[in-house]
């Protein structure tokens, strides 16, 4: 394996998939590895996410996504008895919700492409989903819209009777506190976002003493897919007037803004301007960062380790060059770093300023 390796088409040991929370394996959250890779001069540090402040400098300012994970998946019946997974998706106008149909297996569940506009999903409890039409069938075809009949309204309805959604690679059922990060306030996202995951109340007071700023926004993520090399889809996005103050002055000063996540980034980069000044506001996103875009307010991210050929590995090619993507994830995979949302975290920053 060497440095000019395609890192967009690496494969991914089976190993090195991780398939429980990091508690699970006796580990505290702020336990899982860290590594962090310095963009100009490509250096690769090992670490732990407890040291996390010794990386950054006062003046930087960390923006992370305060959506709160939501029991989005639910067991659902099919017209001939068939039982499958139904995801929740996103809400949309008039009622309509974005959906996944999903077929359940012995090892989980996989994608069912062959659901009909008009059908009817039995669920527990009285409720019932109708399919409307195929969502952007050009380009998600594993997705529909449908109308949702839920006793007591969807919310109330999921948080009693659904669970969280879970790939084939996580063994069990995890409750959905282990889904949450302690920056959740605004329940709304189909899955974790999961680069806050290993941030503690400790590890964020001791990041403040330094002087690191934190400032929330709030992106809603609708489901992904390990089955299909596809963008994202449209989310819901809101930056709260503050936050957008917190990265104009920090810009201003020469700071960093270190996006959590790939949820921040394209929260972020959805308001701002090519000069990276941001302003504050809501609505909905279909940005997708490219190498080809660019970044204009974010200059590092803090991010878990992403699948091959996906859309969140061009949106770091975007911030560090191909290069440096290749270095990193080389060394992800030769000193055996765990992937996806239970999995370790990578920080990706420039050298011009150090701690």
């Amino acid at each position: 394996m060497t440095a000019e390796l395609d890192m967009l088409d690496f494969e991914l040991p089976e190993a090195l998939a991780a398939g429980e929370p990091p508690e699970a394996r006796g580990l505290e959250r702020d336990a899982v590895r860290l590594l962090v890779s310095r963009i100009g001069d490509d250096t690769v540090t090992h670490a732990r996410f407890g040291d996390l402040p010794g990386f950054l400098a006062s003046g930087d300012l960390l923006v992370v996504n305060a959506s709160a994970t939501v029991n989005a998946a639910l067991d659902a019946w099919r017209e001939d008895g068939e039982r499958i997974a139904l995801h929740l998706s996103s809400p949309l106008p008039g009622g309509r919700w974005i959906v996944e149909l999903r077929r359940v297996t012995a090892s989980g569940t996989a994608p069912l492409g062959d659901g009909r506009s008009g059908e009817r999903l039995a669920l527990p409890g009285g409720a019932e989903a109708r399919l409307t039409e195929p969502w952007r069938p050009e380009t998600q075809p594993r997705l529909w819209t449908a109308v949702l009949d839920f006793p007591g309204g969807v919310a109330a309805y999921a948080s009693e009777r659904g669970s969280p959604i879970r790939y084939k690679y996580v063994r069990k059922r995890w409750p959905l506190e282990f889904y949450q990060t302690v920056f959740a306030t605004e329940p709304g996202s189909a899955e974790m976002p999961s680069a806050g995951r290993a941030f503690t109340r400790k590890i964020v007071e001791r990041l403040k003493r330094k002087g690191v700023g934190v400032a929330p926004v709030v992106l809603h993520t609708g489901v992904a897919s390990l089955e299909y090399d596809e963008a994202p889809h449209p989310e819901r996005y809101r930056i709260p007037a503050a936050t957008a103050d917190a990265v104009n002055r920090t810009r201003a000063v020469g700071g960093r803004v270190v996006a959590v996540g790939t949820t921040a980034v394209r929260a972020l980069e959805t308001v701002a301007a090519t000069d990276g000044r941001v302003i504050p506001g809501q609505g909905w996103t279909d940005l997708i960062v490219t190498p080809d875009r660019g970044l204009y307010a974010v200059n590092a991210i803090l991010t878990g380790m992403h699948e091959a050929r996906s859309s969140h590995l061009k949106m770091l090619e975007a911030l560090a060059g191909r290069r440096h993507l290749a270095i990193a994830y080389q060394a992800a995979l030769r000193h055996r770093y765990l992937w996806h949302e239970f999995g370790d975290v990578h920080l990706m920053v420039p050298v011009a300023k150090t701690a």
